[in-house]
């Protein structure tokens, strides 16, 4: 094919009279090949920000309801933040959202890396991708040029093989690449989109919406800085972080998420053979300790970060080899090949991981569905004749292995698998759906609530189902906890709060904070920063020259939540949906934790004073239009009306 090309303006003087936004968001169309820009006047980015609420703004404003997630009409868009790219440590993050395939709600999902900064530096605020274009196309933008380039060389390569091609057909060594592997060209549910060889977009299937479309790739060079309106207070909150990061985050720096590991099994929460158990016997086999002293070669890091928790690890003898451009597993990767699998063959975990960044596949979801085939075998419910000659069964990491090649190429039972646990419950039967670990029919991520009842809370109300990022966690609530002391900042203090209560003060507490979690997302910024409300303010008022306190901080963040609320009761996803699988109201019946559970009542009763604290009617959960008007979002008030 020809290559279609739009140029726009782009120059350093243009680029650092900025305020920390561009005011104009790239669209492409792939079934015209149209390419234009959206304008946008600064009070759209005072509402909206980035991230998460442009992505529901757009799928709320432009997407009929009801959408197939795979038509042309569905739109994936990438929407970095008004902090993503400035000097502030922990901006080097991106939102990337659509319908997902595999839950029928929004789709949103953030990565690290350096791409949403390299866009940023290109003088675009984001990028939103509709149509289908005929042939595999990938897309680039470099320096104020956009083209559409053939693809169909690329179709089928890993994710690190297709990097390196781009770069040099490109003639740029410095050009950051997302794109989709060969999970999301076959259009597995729960594809990820892969940036920087090893980072992903991972839940709810966006690499599987960017595969319908028949984009491979975009990659992304910008060779100039941008302005924000007073550097001086953006750079003061990094000073701040750069003279207490080292002790703040001392366990990131030290080991990164895989220490939560031996943490979880010593706590009795590790969770075990599809949630069943609650403490793994080969813990320190599969541990970060382990991995560090085995297999660990190196750290990574994002841009504008001096904390370097990423794993990279290497194989080059005996079973497995593992190529370290893939990076290596973080705790939910090492928990889901892992304890939920009943597999304590770290080489095989790694292995597992660099098949699903070279595949571009979710790590969570992959592993999720894997377990719960495991437990369907251990059950009955499956045999190897229901298969097609494949079993496989908890502890065997060989069997992992095989079954991420069979899902990324829907192989045998493989397609099976890769419609996501809740779609292949249905298809097994009723008996089958009683051991789904989902939240709508998103795979658990492997922090136990009933360790922790806030996070089971979250999970529930989760915009994009279970999820454990736009969420809390309790430990944040007990004595001299992090959370305790950000919610200061609002005049709020309160005593600890015990691991095992849904108080009202307690979900209260929940409810800021899972709105703050929301604003981190919106602006976009890694939450691994022990950053307080006001630093965050505090940089955003430097980046864009606004007046922003604390309480704005959490009223962006309730915006964005409510938002992608909004579309998700548009799309018929309500407070039915809004539920934890029954497992997780049993008690186990050994460690720590033993008899320890939520009551489907003490659930339902957070559940309801939370809708009350965001607004949203108590039994239906459906943003009322008083508080979509004091959020300023008069323009949703008759979304649904009209759908």
């Amino acid at each position: 094919m020809t290559d279609k090309r739009f140029h726009y303006s782009y120059d350093k003087e243009e680029l650092m009279s900025r305020r920390g936004f561009h005011g104009r968001f790239l669209r492409v169309d792939l079934t015209t090949g149209s390419i234009w820009l959206d304008d946008f006047e600064e009070d759209f980015y005072r509402l909206h920000v980035g991230g998460r609420a442009v992505v529901a703004y757009y799928l709320l404003k432009e997407t009929p309801p009801g959408i197939d997630p795979f038509s042309p009409e569905n739109l994936l868009i990438f929407a970095p933040g008004i902090l993503t790219g400035t000097s502030l440590q922990g901006s080097g993050r991106h939102g990337i959202g659509a319908k997902s395939p595999l839950t029928g709600a929004i789709a949103s999902s953030e990565a690290g890396g350096w791409w949403g900064t390299e866009l940023k530096r290109a003088g675009i605020d984001g990028l939103v991708v509709s149509g289908r274009a005929q042939e595999p196309v990938y897309l680039s933008i470099m320096d104020g040029e956009v083209a559409i380039h053939g693809a169909k060389h690329l179709w089928g390569q890993k994710t690190a093989q297709v990097e390196r091609a781009i770069r040099k057909e490109l003639g740029d060594n410095k050009i950051r690449v997302a794109q989709i592997g060969l999970a999301g060209e076959n259009l597995v549910r729960f594809a990820a989109i892969i940036n920087d060889f090893n980072r992903a977009a991972g839940r709810a299937g966006l690499g599987a919406v960017m595969g319908s479309k028949n984009l491979k790739a975009v990659a992304v060079r910008g060779t100039q800085r941008f302005g924000v309106a007073d550097n001086k207070k953006v750079l003061g909150v990094s000073r701040w972080l750069g003279q207490n990061y080292k002790e703040l985050s001392r366990w990131r720096i030290d080991m990164g998420t895989p220490a939560t590991v031996l943490i979880s099994n010593k706590a009795g929460a590790l969770p075990t053979r599809n949630f069943q158990e609650p403490i793994f016997e080969h813990a320190e086999d599969v541990s970060g300790e382990t991995m560090h002293a085995s297999y660990i070669i190196d750290r990574d890091t994002c841009a504008v970060c001096p904390i370097r928790c990423k794993q990279v690890v290497e194989i080059d003898d005996g079973k497995y080899t593992v190529d370290p451009v893939y990076g290596g597993p973080e705790f939910e990767t090492l928990a889901t090949f892992g304890p939920h699998c009943g597999n304590g063959d770290l080489a095989a975990i790694c292995k597992a991981n660099e098949l699903c960044a070279a595949y571009g596949l979710d790590t969570i979801s992959t592993g999720g569905v894997i377990g719960f085939v495991m437990e369907c075998f251990a059950k009955e419910l499956l045999s190897e004749e229901a298969t097609g000659g494949f079993s496989i069964h908890f502890g065997d990491g060989e069997s992992i292995v095989q079954a991420v090649e069979m899902i990324a190429h829907m192989q045998g039972f493989g397609k099976k698998m890769a419609m996501g646990a809740a779609h292949l419950a249905q298809e097994i039967g009723p008996d089958a759906e009683a051991l789904l670990m989902t939240v709508k029919k998103l795979e658990m991520p492997y922090h136990e609530p009933r360790f922790k009842f806030a996070i089971g809370l979250g999970y529930t109300v989760a915009p994009v189902g279970a999820d454990h990022m736009m969420n809390v966690h309790d430990t944040n609530y007990l004595e001299n906890g992090a959370g305790l002391k950000r919610l200061e900042a609002l005049d709020i203090k309160m005593g600890p709060q015990p691991l095992d209560s849904l108080a009202e003060e307690k979900v209260r507490a929940f409810t800021y904070e899972v709105n703050w979690q929301h604003f981190q997302d919106t602006a976009v910024t890694c939450m691994f920063f022990p950053y307080q409300y006001y630093h965050l303010a505090e940089a955003l008022c430097g980046a864009t020259g606004w007046e922003i306190d604390a309480h704005d901080v959490i009223t962006i963040g309730e915006r964005a939540n409510t938002l992608t609320r909004l579309y998700n009761i548009r799309e018929g996803i309500d407070a039915k949906q809004d539920r934890l699988p029954k497992r997780f109201f049993q008690g186990f019946t050994e460690g720590p934790l033993r008899g320890v559970a939520p009551t489907p009542r003490q659930l339902e009763t957070a559940k309801r004073t939370y809708y009350e604290l965001m607004g949203w009617d108590p039994e239906t959960g459906i943003p009322t239009a008083e508080r979509l008007q004091k959020l300023g979002l008069d323009w949703a008030v008759g979304v649904l009306s009209k759908g």
